[in-house]
């Protein structure tokens, strides 16, 4: 018994520095073919343009084309479940959208990925916070105006979304929970749609994705009231918070990150993770995302992963309040 228990112990041994060998060739060996970047959205979104941005820069880093490959509809139904059933090799990833992963574990009744368990988040590529705008500045000019507009007539004053469970309406939903106010929800299919209302005064009030709004803000044609985050941003230095602005505290980022299939490889997710904070800290691609509302995040996967599971309880509670339905 005893020669058995001590030949087990060798055998483990033995088999230690093997095993952290393979590990560590797997990391240093990779990649050494191109890899695919699924996009569960249309091209020329903000999403596709950072794929492409950042992983461009992963690829100069790693010696091999990173290819974005756009799978677009039902709300990243298609695209996401591809990632979750490829080979963990890192030879598939994922850009995604925050609410891929987390608003839709509240919205749909079934989905087919399982956003906490099918994926190893591998860092945050950007960060866009929401911002409250409108366009009649002399009737709405600070945060404090909406409140006392929307005290003063409940459920009047109307918001613009791109649609049930978008990000403009989860940043709805959190301003009225929080500031114990109600607004009436102008759902759209899409996102132009909805700042093209806002713009022509059909609607008071949109929740906007800051990259979204940034251009008509430039231009004068809305106008920034508040931002849905812990600080100010460089893009609009001028725009207050909302705890500045007199409201409660309300943070909510239409975050994009990336991602790779479950059981893939730790030294594979290290020299990802790697690659895209070198290409996130290069000069030329901050400014040109900053240029577009966007701010740089790169975190730890555990930071993602943790900032994941946070959100889908917070927008669970959202969705329940506002009494819809899973579909």
């Amino acid at each position: 018994m005893q020669r058995r228990s001590l030949m087990s112990t060798l055998a483990c041994a033995l088999l230690a520095p093997a095993a952290a060998t393979t590990a560590f060739a797997q990391g240093a060996a990779y990649p050494d073919r191109p890899v695919k970047v699924i996009v569960a959205l249309p091209a020329g979104g903000s999403a596709d343009m950072i794929a492409r941005v950042v992983t461009q820069k992963m690829a100069a880093e790693l010696g091999q084309p990173f290819v974005v490959d756009n799978k677009a509809g039902a709300s990243g139904q298609i695209g996401t479940p591809l990632v979750s059933r490829a080979a963990p090799d890192g030879y598939t990833l994922m850009v995604s959208p925050a609410s891929f992963l987390t608003t839709n574990k509240s919205i749909f009744k079934t989905l087919p990925y399982d956003p906490e368990a099918d994926f190893v988040p591998i860092t945050k590529f950007v960060n866009q916070p929401m911002v409250l705008v409108v366009k009649d500045k002399q009737k709405f000019p600070t945060v404090a105006a909406v409140l006392a507009a929307a005290k003063a007539a409940p459920g009047k004053l109307t918001y613009a979304s791109s649609g049930d469970g978008s990000p403009q309406h989860l940043a709805g939903l959190m301003f009225t929970t929080r500031t114990k106010t109600e607004l009436l929800h102008v759902p759209y299919k899409g996102g132009a749609p909805a700042i093209n209302d806002a713009l022509a005064g059909t609607v008071d009030m949109l929740f906007a994705v800051l990259p979204e709004a940034l251009p008509h803000i430039q231009s004068g044609k809305l106008h920034a009231l508040g931002l849905m985050a812990a600080q100010r941003t460089g893009t609009l230095p001028q725009t207050p918070t909302m705890v500045e602005a007199g409201a409660p505290e309300m943070n909510l980022s239409a975050w994009v990150g990336l991602l790779a299939p479950a059981k893939t490889p730790q030294p594979i997710i290290d020299r990802l993770q790697r690659a895209a904070h070198a290409a996130l800290a290069d000069a030329d691609i901050k400014a040109k995302l900053a240029a577009s509302g966007m701010e740089v995040a790169p975190g730890t996967s555990q930071q993602l992963k943790d900032a994941i599971t946070q959100e889908i309880k917070v927008h669970a509670e959202l969705v329940k309040a506002a009494g819809l339905v899973p579909q």
